[in-house]
């Protein structure tokens, strides 16, 4: 008897393509409450769920054409089961807009004994329980962190391996249950290593977890629809404008090279509502823009911006969501 049934497996590749249409990325707005509690200190608004839905909401339900950008929104779980103010739960509301739902499925990181700072991600337990009701509840893809570190002895190779096992056993679990799983080995900006040794170890990590997941040594199979990119921290204006280089590079590219961005999206935004109703069109079209700036990234036509709001730097040493 086959893993997953040929409908299952046609149905996971429709998500994933859809996800990563030409044109199209993910607006990641799993953050914590913890984390969106720190946006929100930024701007002077309290960290209560009513703000919190309210800034969500903002977020969306603005002009519909974002709909031509975004294939996905990444929750948070109190999120998925926030509504409208006319009622309407947010995954309703997003697929109304052409918009699938994914929810961030993994419970943080913990450390891993006897290695120097070094973590892996805990939330296997249940997993597939909680990615069956989230399916149900209207989530068609899921999101899982796993953290890594450059340094002088960093990522070590139990680090390493460590979670590339426990991404496997996410993505594995996922599909089980109706989700498409994002795998996401982030490995953190920090550090004063070089290009090179960056390279060098996000190959071996990519390779690591690919290895894990479909036993093949490349680090990316053909058969993945698509990879999308972290902002990590570059501003809005950095992040877009490196997402187009590589779309615009003249090579062959198998898969779509797309976005899953967070702050990338969002600075403008937050700055501009600061948590005032008299402020939410405009910072939906703040949103808008730059939706429409990474759209057109992926299709390696960007021809850049001289906002200076957009080149702020967003970078946070050591970030969690």
């Amino acid at each position: 008897m086959a893993y997953l049934s040929a409908e299952q497996k046609t149905e996971l590749a429709r998500i994933a393509n859809y996800i990563v249409a030409p044109g199209k990325g993910i607006l990641a707005a799993d953050e914590s409450t913890g984390t969106i509690g720190k946006r929100f200190d930024s701007i002077k608004v309290e960290n209560t769920e009513e703000n919190r839905r309210a800034y969500r909401q903002l977020l969306f339900t603005g002009d519909k054409a974002i709909s031509d950008c975004l294939g996905g929104v990444i929750m948070f779980e109190e999120t998925m089961y926030q509504k409208s103010d006319d009622g309407k739960l947010f995954p309703a509301l997003l697929k109304e807009h052409g918009i699938l739902t994914g929810i961030k499925v993994d419970k943080g990181t913990v450390n891993l004994p006897g290695l120097d700072n070094e973590t892996t991600t805990q939330g296997l337990d249940g997993l597939l329980e909680r990615c069956q009701k989230y399916k149900k509840d209207g989530a068609d893809f899921a999101k899982w962190r796993s953290v890594l570190r450059i340094g002088a002895n960093q990522p070590s190779e139990l680090a390493v391996y460590e979670n590339a096992k426990v991404l496997a056993r996410y993505a594995s679990i996922c599909q089980q249950g109706g989700l498409v799983p994002i795998v996401e080995p982030e490995i953190l900006m920090d550090g004063d290593h070089d290009l090179k040794k960056a390279v060098r170890t996000t190959e071996y990590v990519l390779a690591t977890c690919y290895q894990a997941l479909v036993a093949h040594h490349r680090t990316v199979p053909v058969a993945v629809p698509g990879v999308v990119f972290l902002s990590g921290g570059q501003s809005e204006e950095e992040a877009t404008v490196h997402l187009n280089a590589m779309n615009a590079l003249q090579t062959k590219k198998p898969w779509a090279l797309s976005f899953s961005y967070g702050r990338a999206l969002q600075h403008t935004v937050l700055k501009t509502w600061k948590g005032d109703k008299a402020n939410v069109a405009a910072a939906q079209q703040a949103l808008l823009k730059r939706a429409k700036a990474n759209s057109d990234a992926t299709l390696g036509k960007y021809q850049g911006s001289t906002d200076a709001s957009a080149s702020e730097k967003l970078f946070v040493s050591n970030y969690s969501y």
